[in-house]
């Protein structure tokens, strides 16, 4: 792998996390919850935002997703 293939994963793999940071503040996690989350890959977003539309507080759903 090139050191170009390398600078271009690290930028899609930041995109990826910006995306994830604003969707997770967009249901309602505070700035660093979400980014807590969103730099965790194996945080699953779907069901991140799921539990605060559901009700449930931030403290209880990063003790489930973490």
């Amino acid at each position: 792998m090139t050191a170009a293939h390398i600078t271009e994963l690290d930028f899609e793999v930041d995109r990826v996390e910006q995306w994830r940071l604003a969707s997770l503040e967009r249901a309602g996690y505070d700035l660093e919850s979400a980014a807590v989350l969103a730099a965790s890959p194996e945080v699953d977003l779907h069901l991140a935002t799921t539990l605060l539309e559901a009700g449930c507080p931030v403290d209880l759903a990063l003790q489930i997703l973490l």
